[in-house]
């Protein structure tokens, strides 16, 4: 905790894209309206799959307006660089636009080399389509592949930049360069933890004076051809003929898998002094984050002590009793073992207060976005606290008591603080603790 007490962090801005929409309050009015953001899936053909509907971001085309607003260097720039950019790194540079925008005068008031970004994200895979003139140049005359063509006939049909688009490191790369930020950046690939130890970074980053403002965003999908088949070869996933909206139910004694979703999230977070100095409008506070792994000889991921030992952690740096929590946002991806073994950490972390503080999930409303899921949840928290009332847990109707939560209701008041979490199926977890500034000032 050195150096913690004197640097405070705080948020100073916040930018979404996801299944609910562009920008703050789209994600607001689709939570707080009890709105679900699944539907039919037509991203890419489906007729082989058992899948037919997810949770796509429709409103994020990659057009240029999709970035919110922008000068006309910078529009120039990122309209040229989307053609290297595969979707997600385009979700995350948009989310980071619009929390840029949301700041204020950030830009205008900050050192190149005191503003960094650290991001996270999913492992990001190639569409098929990218290798489909390589693959047909090699096909012999009977129609099979011919791996001795490869080299000569093969590769020279992939684009020269193809690997430029998939690298987990673009999406701070690019924000970074478009924005000129030249202070500490980097990039974190766990899955669904990226966003919460994204922050974590970032925090620690101002906190030890290397820099005074960070971006720390996140982003993922599931909503790709590869990357869904995986999921349905390796994750319990929701399917049927029934209403897809209400596939997605977080600790409902009958949910049978989660739902496929994408999406980004940015918070800028601020030294409190830079913040106040600039004149910025404050949105919450980081008072607690922590990160951890747990997983058996045999690789597979034990997701109770994860969560149970990130959250008690994050909570004893923050210094907040369970009791004092105003709510709870569970990672809540609606799988049968997935939510139980999580319950079973938060009740481990947090005692009694697991059972009567109120719990949201914002995946009942949009499914796992993979590495962005965190911190859209984040953002849909602080939003709350702002608005001093909590979002539903949308489906929540038989509850589980292997699980033993007390979800939200609509006007649930949110609290002062609250507590967030995440859990990969390899034992990777985060949490942070975040407290609301008009509480906190």
């Amino acid at each position: 905790m050195s150096g913690s007490a004197e640097r405070r962090v705080v948020i100073t801005g916040m930018g979404v894209v996801c299944p609910l929409g562009l920008g703050l309050d789209d994600l607001w009015a689709g939570l707080v309206e009890g709105r679900s953001g699944v539907g039919p899936l037509d991203a890419f053909p489906t007729g082989g799959i058992p899948l037919h509907h997810a949770a796509q971001a429709r409103g994020f085309t990659g057009e240029i307006d999709n970035f919110g607003p922008l000068d006309g260097e910078r529009k120039k720039a990122i309209r040229k660089g989307c053609k290297v950019m595969c979707r997600e790194s385009q979700m995350a540079v948009a989310a980071a636009q619009r929390a840029l925008h949301h700041c204020g005068t950030a830009m205008t008031h900050h050192a190149p080399e005191r503003f960094g970004c650290v991001f996270g994200s999913d492992y990001m895979l190639t569409l098929p389509e990218d290798f489909t003139a390589s693959v047909a140049r090699c096909r012999g005359a009977d129609g099979r592949f011919d791996f001795q063509l490869w080299a000569s006939d093969g590769m020279p049909q992939l684009t020269p930049l193809w690997l430029l688009k998939y690298l987990p490191n673009m999406p701070a790369s690019h924000i970074a360069i478009y924005n000129d930020l030249r202070g500490p950046s980097n990039s974190l690939t766990l899955r669904e933890a990226s966003g919460h130890l994204a922050v974590g970074e970032a925090v620690v980053t101002i906190q030890r004076g290397a820099a005074d403002i960070m971006v720390a965003g996140a982003t993922g999908t599931r909503v790709h051809p590869m990357k869904t088949v995986h999921a349905l070869q390796s994750e319990q996933v929701a399917t049927g003929s029934d209403d897809p909206t209400t596939w997605s139910r977080p600790f409902d004694k009958h949910r049978r898998g989660m739902v496929l979703g994408e999406g980004a999230a940015v918070m800028i977070l601020e030294e409190l002094s830079h913040a106040q100095a600039r004149g910025a409008t404050i949105y919450g506070e980081i008072l607690g984050h922590a990160a951890r792994s747990s997983a058996d000889r045999a690789g597979v991921g034990r997701r109770r002590q994860a969560v149970a030992h990130a959250m008690r952690r994050a909570l004893e740096m923050a210094a907040v009793p369970a009791a004092a929590l105003g709510h709870i946002h569970a990672f809540g991806a609606s799988t049968a073992t997935g939510d139980r073994e999580e319950a079973e950490g938060i009740h481990d972390a947090l005692g009694d207060a697991a059972r009567t503080v109120p719990t949201v999930a914002a995946k009942s409303h949009f499914g796992n976005l993979g590495g962005g899921s965190g911190l859209v949840e984040c953002v849909g928290s602080v939003l709350a606290m702002r608005h001093g009332e909590l979002f539903p847990l949308l489906n929540h109707e038989a509850a589980d008591e292997a699980c033993g939560i007390r979800p939200a209701r609509r006007g649930d008041p949110a609290g002062e603080v609250f507590v967030s979490t995440a859990v990969t199926p390899q034992g990777q977890s985060g949490s942070l603790v975040i407290r609301s500034w008009q509480d906190s000032a």
